[in-house]
């Protein structure tokens, strides 16, 4: 098989620049979302449309998703309509969203049972990570559907790790998230600091962001702070989503997540004030309203 075919459910702002990835790669590439308005762009690249997951996995080799939360991961697959109606004996699933561990073992199972394969593949890197291809990649499932897969991830990612059985890549996401969560609080935190104590904040930020406080969030969110460009590499909405699912799996575990927890409600104020669909470096609005900084 020469899984050149690759069907691309979800045209959001990680699907899509990954699907101009593949076509550039030389794949061929069809793409299904719940609104084809979304997908026009890359329709007029080259892509071909889907009616549905279902048609789209006819016609696919592997078929990759990057849809928003658990509930629509289990539509595209399980949901009538969905991918399994039409899975070949054969078929490589591959789901690159951020779900819940359970989903991705209930999926898996599915699959499994029609003779298809299943990686959940969970990723980090935001916007500029899914247009540059520099993603970073969880994967759980069996090594050799890993190996298999491995020619997408290159495209698509600079990193590639086997993380275990499926529902690993989902867990070590939720890692990934609590460390993303409490790095953007850091940030935002020192960020209305320095308003408060009179620093020039860019000043600061070019002062610190080549010691031990650098990180992804310092360099790319720090600098839209300071700009006011709220403009989404990662919504809020699903920030939260993804930390819902983090503190629910530490609840089941019992294990106390509390930084987490602070995050999931500052950002909440996010949301309350119309937020939700603005990037995570707005949570800076919630400090200096917190704080009472005008802007």
């Amino acid at each position: 098989m020469s899984d050149r075919n690759v069907g691309l459910i979800g045209c959001g702002i990680m699907g899509e620049p990954m699907a101009r990835n593949l076509m550039r790669a030389g794949y061929s590439v069809r793409v299904c979302t719940r609104t084809r308005d979304k997908a026009q762009a890359l329709l007029g690249e080259g892509a071909v449309w889907a009616d549905s997951p279902v048609a789209l996995a006819a016609e696919s080799d592997l078929v990759i998703s990057c849809v928003s939360d658990s509930p629509d991961v289990e539509a595209v697959y399980l949901g009538e309509g969905g991918v399994c109606e039409s899975l070949g004996a054969k078929t490589l699933c591959i789901d690159m969203s951020t779900v819940s561990p359970e989903t991705a073992r209930r999926v898996n199972e599915e699959v499994r049972s029609r003779g298809g394969s299943f990686l959940d593949a969970p990723i980090s890197g935001g916007k500029t990570g899914a247009e540059s291809g520099t993603l970073s990649i969880m994967v759980g499932g069996a090594g050799e559907d890993v190996e298999r897969a491995q020619p997408i991830f290159d495209v698509v990612g600079k990193s590639t790790v086997h993380c275990g059985p499926v529902g690993h890549g989902q867990l070590t996401k939720l890692c990934n998230q609590i460390l993303v969560g409490l790095n953007l609080l850091g940030v935002s935190e020192a960020v209305a600091f320095a308003k408060r104590v009179g620093l020039d904040p860019e000043v600061m930020l070019r002062a610190v962001s080549t010691g031990a406080a650098a990180s992804w969030a310092l360099e790319n969110l720090g600098s839209r702070m300071l700009k006011d460009d709220f403009a989404p590499m990662f919504m809020i909405d699903l920030q939260q989503k993804d930390l819902r699912i983090a503190l629910t799996t530490a609840r089941q575990k019992n294990m106390p997540a509390p930084g987490t927890a602070l995050v999931h409600q500052l950002l909440a104020a996010n949301q309350a004030a119309g937020e939700g669909r603005e990037g995570t470096q707005a949570l800076v609005k919630t400090i200096e309203r917190l704080a009472q900084i005008s802007r």
